[in-house]
């Protein structure tokens, strides 16, 4: 069983070796664990699964392999015998309890009564005789007392089990098959770090406390700067025409890199670039900034990243007087130029499915004047993105 487990995670493209494997088999002789399912899932994904984007296929292979072998954890259920069940109310259950468990009409009729009541019931209930809910003498719910009761809900039943996080796939919008989401770009955007201590020591340092309190023979407490993403990054986001259809997942991108980058600042375009970007789409018109002023403000070490789908016709690009909301005096390929001298590291994130991307010569236009370093707009697309502006 161990050995198709390892099969299947292969087949399932989850990237794992023989040596985690045998690491693996290692801990398992080792008894680093209960003999428990939840123990064994927990172990393996943490030594099978290096990368947060495979956890999703990890559950699914975890779910087929071992499928039914939950019911052989503590919580065991099986069929009892009816008189075994008997013989336990006679034995722990008083008259009245007995009365009203008879006058229930026993164990089938307090089935068909729940359906009844899951049907019925829409919202939250407590402290009630009849409703689903807590804390009260309905036979249904948690928390509550009913001498026939059903438990429904409540800590101490198996909703807390490993079962239920392979069940519900908690983290299936981290596979990079899927959709992209803000979760997901977060994911990808976090590669793009370099870790640096600076500014006023705010932190306790643990090892030069202790190393300075063995030396000295007395606390000697050291304090360090708080450990930061030193990245700066320059997003110019394409905005209006094709770029509608794609609102949703620049908002996602947006967002997720204002979270994970503290020093960004971000600009709007249309089209291409030209001499003249905008911060506010309202007062786009009214309240335009300088491109040259931009390029001078924020040094060359800044990451410079430019969200669109390069779609347009192809003279908005190489011509000057080629955009279609002004006259510009210089074409748009002469700023893509002055961009990429500046600043050594540049990508074009394009929204576009990359299949569609050879219909369009703009496309192709564009991708050559940023050096070859566009990316869809994907999750497999974003980590080489932020590979590329890593290196």
């Amino acid at each position: 069983m161990f050995m198709r487990f390892f099969t299947e995670l292969r087949q399932a493209k989850v990237p794992v070796t023989l040596k985690e494997y045998l690491m693996l088999m290692e801990g398992l002789d080792k008894q680093v664990i209960d003999r428990s399912v939840d123990d064994f899932y927990y172990l393996s994904r943490a030594a099978l699964v290096k990368d947060e984007k495979n956890i999703d296929k990890f559950d699914q292979v975890f779910a087929q392999v071992f499928k039914g072998l939950e019911r052989m954890g503590d919580d065991v259920t099986a069929d009892i015998p009816a008189e075994w069940l008997k013989k336990l109310s006679d034995q722990f259950l008083t008259d009245e309890e007995k009365a009203q468990i008879e006058a229930m009409g026993g164990f089938d009729k307090l089935m068909e009564a729940l359906a009844e009541r899951i049907r019925e019931q829409k919202e939250r209930h407590e402290k009630g005789d009849k409703a689903i809910g807590t804390g009260g003498t309905s036979p249904f719910g948690a928390n509550g007392y009913h001498p026939e009761g059903v438990r429904i809900g409540q800590d101490k039943g198996r909703h807390g089990k490993a079962i239920k996080v392979w069940d519900k796939r908690e983290y299936k919008n981290l596979d990079d098959q899927v959709e992209l989401g803000t979760r997901n770009i977060k994911v990808a955007l976090r590669r793009l770090r370099k870790w640096v201590r600076e500014g006023s020591p705010d932190e306790l340092d643990m090892n030069g406390t202790i190393h300075g309190t063995a030396e000295k023979g007395y606390l000697d407490i050291h304090m360090r700067p708080e450990r930061r993403n030193k990245i700066s990054v320059l997003i110019f986001f394409d905005i209006g025409g094709s770029m509608d259809s794609h609102i949703k997942v620049c908002e996602e991108l947006f967002s997720a890199a204002r979270t994970e980058f503290k020093n960004m600042e971000f600009y709007y375009f249309h089209n291409c670039l030209y001499e003249s970007v905008w911060k506010d789409n309202r007062r786009r018109h009214a309240e335009k900034l300088n491109t040259w002023d931009i390029l001078h403000k924020f040094p060359h070490d800044y990451k410079v990243i430019f969200v669109g789908d390069a779609t347009m016709s192809p003279y908005e690009v190489t011509y000057p007087g080629g955009s279609v909301e002004h006259w510009n005096e210089e074409a748009g390929a002469v700023w893509m130029d002055r961009v990429a001298n500046i600043y050594e590291r540049m990508i074009w994130l394009n929204p576009t499915a990359e299949r569609h991307w050879d219909y369009t010569p703009s496309v192709g236009i564009i991708k050559q004047l940023v050096g070859d370093r566009m990316y869809p707009l994907t999750l497999s697309g974003l980590e080489k993105a932020m590979k590329e502006l890593s290196r």
